[in-house]
């Protein structure tokens, strides 16, 4: 399945559905922190308004989240 064009802001909205909130912003990028059982997880969006395919797919790695599962949440 195809990923979408999401926004930088999109993209946030979508992991915080999942507890992802955010903790900090450096320039145009907003670091994301989540508390599991295994210790704080991070992650990095930049707020462009259009992610490439490769920083998305990046994204859902970093969130330990599979392709499929963030579809769902979209």
């Amino acid at each position: 399945m195809k990923l979408p064009r999401l926004s930088g802001k999109e993209a946030i909205k979508i992991l915080s559905k999942i507890g992802y909130m955010p903790a900090r912003q450096k320039g145009s990028h907003v670091i994301l922190t989540k508390q599991t059982e295994s210790g704080k997880r991070a992650v990095v969006v930049p707020l462009h308004n259009e992610i490439d395919r490769g920083t998305l797919l990046e994204i859902i790695r970093q969130s330990g989240l599979k392709k499929e599962e963030f579809l769902k949440l979209i």
